[in-house]
Order: structure tokens, then sequence, then C-alpha cells
């Protein structure tokens, strides 16, 4: 359900309601893209050498690099960062969220963000899944499998990549995430098989084995320095609870989702939905989505997390960065007078520490309009949640979720 006690992003200052200015919203998600521990960090285990800043660090660990577009509105007066350096006018509000929901993953975090905080962690398994959960998948399946441990997704297909070859045992791990992955050649298990048998994990998986996503992770390549995963993952999450998407839908607004996005809440309350599966092929569904008629676009941007961040690659993370700025500032010549744009991420996932899993941080918020007069702080946030409540507003809807931000510029 949606849940109370943060604050919306609301009205101006002169009377004119948010909702009467603003007739389209753009909510961006750049996936892995904190900006510092969160105060909880410490129970997620990110501290000493994992304590994460996952955008500072980055940026650092390359000697900086030029973000002409961030910079403009306003991302380097959040706080100091190599290379970006803050201005006197940002085109943007800026301010950082802090995470409520137990967990530091895409579910959370995206769930969070249309109003829902998950009090309890989902279950996770440092060391492999029990007996009571591998064997009655393995016989459901008709097969037994390989891995059952908690591992790097690259690592483990080219760990035991060819004795799948050999075998057909899929390739069963997990990650410091409450996932149950399942990883198979495309040439060995057909993508279709291996979705089936993610739908079967899903359904096996109850109470108290009831990990928040199944994910289908399928490969190609010849050995183990060729094996790579393709583009066609797909995501197996449980339902989310009732959230701002359904009370959109209820009032006969219209929402696009694109990338992981739609299956992140089962495509419940998506008028369309595009399953792109690359920060290039987000922009272009972007475009596309911006002349339809939905009045709430949603997208997330999963190279920085998934090419990057999870790889300890921290220059691919940083041009991953100056890639997506170029594309900024195009996407900031598409908006029209009424449209707001929203950019903010899900959880960390920073590149320098010695983890590969996500890390536990604040993650960055800038909203700008055309409209916007000037830009300024909107100081550290509650919740993700004041995302939901400032849409709330924004669309006249009725939903109890956070705080909504004061648009006082608008």
């Amino acid at each position: 359900m949606l849940q109370t006690g943060f604050s919306p992003i609301t009205a101006n200052r002169k009377g004119m309601a948010a909702e009467k200015t603003i007739k389209r919203v753009l909510l961006l998600v750049l996936d892995g893209v904190g900006v510092g521990a969160a105060p909880d960090a410490a129970e997620y285990g990110d501290t000493g050498e994992n304590e994460p800043n996952t955008l500072a660090n980055t940026l650092r660990a390359v000697g900086g690099i030029e973000l002409p577009t961030f910079q403009r509105l306003g991302l380097g007066n959040l706080l100091p960062l190599e290379g970006v350096p803050p201005v006197e006018k940002p085109a943007a509000l800026y301010g950082k969220l802090t995470p409520q929901s137990k967990g530091k993953d895409s579910v959370t975090g995206h769930w969070e963000m249309m109003g829902v905080i998950t009090e309890q962690a989902f279950p996770t398994y440092p060391d492999g899944f029990p007996p009571e959960v591998i064997q009655p998948f393995e016989q459901a399946i008709g097969r037994r499998t390989l891995g059952n441990c908690a591992a790097s997704g690259t690592e483990i297909i080219q760990r035991l990549g060819e004795e799948h070859q050999r075998t057909g045992k899929p390739i069963v791990y997990t990650s410091a995430d409450s996932v149950f992955q399942i990883a198979a050649h495309e040439a060995v298990i057909p993508i279709e098989e291996l979705y089936q048998m993610c739908e079967t994990a899903r359904r096996l998986l109850t109470e108290p084995h009831h990990v928040q996503r199944v994910i289908a992770r399928p490969f190609e390549g010849d050995s183990p320095q060729t094996f790579r995963r393709t583009e066609r993952r797909r995501d197996f999450p449980l339902p989310p609870p009732e959230n701002l998407l359904d009370t959109l839908s209820a009032a006969g607004i219209k929402t696009y989702g694109i990338g992981v996005v739609p299956e992140l809440f089962t495509y419940r309350g998506f008028t369309q939905a595009e399953r792109t599966q690359s920060n290039p092929e987000h922009f272009l569904a972007l475009q596309r989505a911006l002349q339809s008629d939905c009045a709430f676009i949603f997208a997330n941007f999963e190279d920085f997390d998934m090419l990057y961040g999870h790889r300890n690659d921290p220059a691919g993370f940083a041009q991953c960065l100056k890639t997506f700025d170029a594309k900024l500032a195009e996407l900031l010549t598409w908006l029209l007078p009424t449209d707001l744009l929203m950019l903010t991420a899900d959880h960390g996932n920073d590149p320098t520490t010695p983890s590969t899993d996500h890390s536990r941080e604040y993650v960055p918020l800038l909203m700008t309009s055309p409209a916007l007069k000037t830009g300024g702080s909107l100081g550290t946030r509650a919740s993700l949640a004041d995302i939901a409540a400032t849409l709330t507003q924004i669309f006249g809807v009725s939903a109890k979720a956070g705080a909504s931000i004061d648009l006082n510029v608008l």
C-alpha cells in the first residue's frame, strides 16, 4: 500500500498550482548512480573500504570528467565532484533522497519512488539456496543445476559456462540482493525455455523463500574468454503492492514504461511499455514516448549499474556518464514548456569499492522544466516516496505517498 509520513515537492509562491503548470512528467532513473552512504549504510555492510559514494568516487578515480549538462543543471552544487564544479545559477532544483525501504536493489528503489515503503527485507542467500528451494526447482524443470551460490554474473558464466554447455544444466546463482538468477547459453537452452524455467521458479518461490526477483540471464560465446550476457535478460519480480501507478491508471492518466521499469511492476498500470535493453535503446524509446499521449514517462537506464558498477569499472562508468550527459543535452531541447524532467537513481553501485554489489546510498534528484525560472536546493529529502507525493499533486490524484516537493519557481 502507499505509505504516509514523508513530504511533496508543491505549489509555487505566486499561487499557480503545479498541476496547472505541468502536464507531463518524465522520470528517468540512472540505475546505480548513488551520491554517498545513506545513514543506515553500516547495516548493509557498506562501511570501511566498502563505504560508497558512487558518483564522487567514480569521477575521482578517473581524474575528473566534464559533464556540462549535469553541471548546468546543478549536479556539482549537490556534492563535490571532480570536473563538475558548482554553478551560480543552476537550471534545476537539486537535492538528494534518503532510501527508507529495507533493501538496496532496483525493485525496492522503484517501488519506493511510487510510494511503497518495503518495511521487511526480502530473503537473501549468501550461501546458496537450501535443498527445500533447489530440489523442487530441479524436479519441476527436469534438470539438475550448476552453481547454487552467490556470485558475480560474469564470473560464474566464465567458470561454469563450459560445463553448462557439456551437460545442459542451467546455472543457478544469487547475489547480495534477493534474487534467483538462471544463466543459460542461448544455443543450449532456447530463450523461451529459459523464460519458462524462470516462471517455474517464480511460482515455486513462496514464503518464506519469496525472493524479490527471478532473473533470466542468457549468454552466448564459444569459450570463457568470449562468453557474454546477451540483451535478452528478463525479470520476474513479485507483484508490487498497490502503488501510485495503479492510482494514475484508475484516474485515466496514461503511463509509458521503458526498460526494466514495467517488469518491476509486473506491467501493472502501464498504458504502453517497451522492454528496451540498453541506454541507447532507452533514449530511442524515450523519443517514441514523447510522441505518445502519455502524461507520465517512467524509464530506467541500467548501463551504469549492469555494465560498469557490477564489474568494478570506474572508467567505463565515467564514459557512460559522459555519453548520457550528451544525450541529456539533446533531451532538454525536446521538452515542452509544460513538461517536467526528474532525474534520480534507485540505489548506488560504487565501482571503486572491493564489492561488486549494490551500495546503500542517497540518490540524487534533479528537476527541471522549460517553465522553471530558477533552480535551487531541495536539501535532503526523507524518502524516495517524495517523488510519488509530488506526482500525486501534479496529476491531481488522491494518494498518500511521502511529501510533495515545492515547485516554488514554476
